[in-house]
């Protein structure tokens, strides 16, 4: 066994000789042996000390056989740590004490006059499992950082419009709630960063939060994708594989574009939703899940239902809080909000000077009508803070503007008002500006590249 590959070790004994055996066996693999005689300064050590193993005899001078003493010192011990690695030994050991003692949440159990080889095998497992969970505590506090960093939903949640007050208020109610949520709203006014906003305010925030585009998920591969399958199940199934739905057990699930889903989708969902549980791929044992979900549309799910084109009790199933996300022109008192925050980030991004607008820019944005809400508002502040040499924007620096109000006036002023006409058209113009670029199309229409996709086979395009 390699030297010093234990860490620090805390021998807890009120027998000198066997304080004095571990010393010696124990130094040349751990980076410190700490000895304590008395179980009472258990506290005052944890509380000034970290250790990464912890050696805990079971029974003490005044309990000599129960091992009473030693499982009351070990939930101490986990008070303090519940992440402590503790191995408790003793000389009077069996099978019920041993079982006992891992129910109480030891890791292991060792009788003494123990065998060296033995002890240090114990201990270097023990370590071993130490060190994990000291890995998935620094991966889920570095998780938890970036989320707040990248997804704070201050990006397109902040706001002092009366509609962003009103939406501030249901959030704070419901946040902590485990509640299904339902984001209805146009595209672009935010529905992802307010579901991950939610997300970071419940007592899940330090789960995962896991995003599915519903849109851009076959028919072919929804089990797959969302339940999970194991290997064999199908032709190109050459490994298990964990589906999206068990992936955020514990935390939040997003399924964004919930609307596009196909009745057979519908029924598959909403069974899952109600037992709440998921049967893989290729098996027949369910696996329970539990998730706190929210979802997304920007179409109307109540008409829909009307139509018979989704099912009620899956609507029902999913909003028992809905939340209507307000479109950009409804609230443009929070549009200099938005541009400072914008312009900010550009400049990180691209390492330039912080630009503003001036007061005419600031008007020409606001006369704008931004069909696609904050995305759109989003993509043109990055448009002008690279072509522009000014430190201070000006309205010629949102020119390509008035190319889109034609381009409205123009779809409005046309002979046809048959919607699918106008879909067919906007989807034929975004084609045609992007050369064929499906991925930028989507962007443009503010479409996943499954709904693109779906459109163009609808339209023969």
């Amino acid at each position: 066994m390699e030297e010093q590959n234990l860490g620090r070790i805390l021998v807890i004994d009120d027998n000198e000789d066997v304080l004095f055996s571990a010393k010696m066996l124990l130094r040349k693999h751990a980076r410190e042996v700490v000895m304590e005689k008395n179980p009472k300064k258990i506290p005052f050590l944890l509380s000034n000390e970290d250790f990464d193993l912890i050696l805990l005899d079971m029974n003490f001078s005044q309990d000599i056989t129960s091992g009473q003493e030693g499982f009351y010192w070990l939930k101490e011990v986990l008070k303090y740590d519940p992440s402590a690695v503790v191995v408790m030994i003793t000389a009077y050991g069996d099978v019920e004490m041993a079982v006992k003692a891992l129910k109480e949440g030891a890791t292991d159990f060792v009788l003494k006059p123990w065998q060296n080889e033995k002890l240090l095998a114990t201990l270097s497992a023990a370590a071993r499992l130490r060190h994990s969970y000291q890995e998935v505590s620094r991966l889920r506090e570095a998780n938890r950082t970036l989320s707040t960093q990248l997804h704070s939903g201050k990006d397109i949640i902040q706001g002092e419009s009366k509609a962003m007050r009103h939406l501030f208020s249901i959030i704070d109610k419901v946040a902590k709630t485990d509640a299904d949520i339902l984001l209805l709203g146009e595209n672009g006014t935010g529905k992802e960063v307010i579901a991950r906003a939610l997300h970071e305010r419940s007592s899940r925030a330090d789960k995962v939060f896991v995003t599915v585009d519903m849109g851009a998920i076959t028919e072919s591969l929804f089990e797959s994708e969302l339940f999970g399958h194991k290997k064999g199940a199908f032709t190109d199934a050459k490994e298990d594989r964990v589906g999206r739905i068990e992936a955020a057990n514990g935390g939040t699930l997003f399924l964004d574009e919930i609307g596009n889903l196909s009745p057979a989708m519908q029924a598959k969902l909403l069974t899952v939703l109600q037992r709440r549980e998921i049967i893989k791929v290729g098996t027949n044992k369910p696996v329970p899940v539990n998730v706190r979900l929210i979802c997304a549309t920007n179409m109307p799910l109540k008409e829909m239902v009307q139509r018979g084109e989704f099912r009620q009790d899956l609507l029902y199933r999913i909003n028992t809080v809905e939340l209507q996300l307000p479109p950009l022109r409804s609230r443009q008192d929070d549009l200099p909000l938005f541009a400072a925050h914008f312009l900010q980030v550009y400049a990180v991004k691209y390492k330039q000077p912080v630009k503003r607008l001036s007061d005419a820019a600031l008007a020409r944005l606001k006369s704008y009508s931004w069909p696609g809400n904050v995305r759109e508002l989003q993509h043109a502040l990055e448009r002008a803070s690279i072509m522009s040499d000014n430190r201070e924007l000006q309205p010629d620096d949102f020119f390509f503007l008035a190319e889109e109000e034609a381009v409205e006036a123009s779809a409005v002023s046309a002979q046809s008002l048959d919607l699918d006409e106008l879909e067919r058209e906007a989807v034929q113009r975004a084609l045609q500006k992007h050369e064929g670029n499906i991925s930028k199309a989507a962007k443009e229409l503010g479409l996943s590249r499954g709904a693109l996709y779906r459109r163009l086979e609808k339209y023969e395009l």
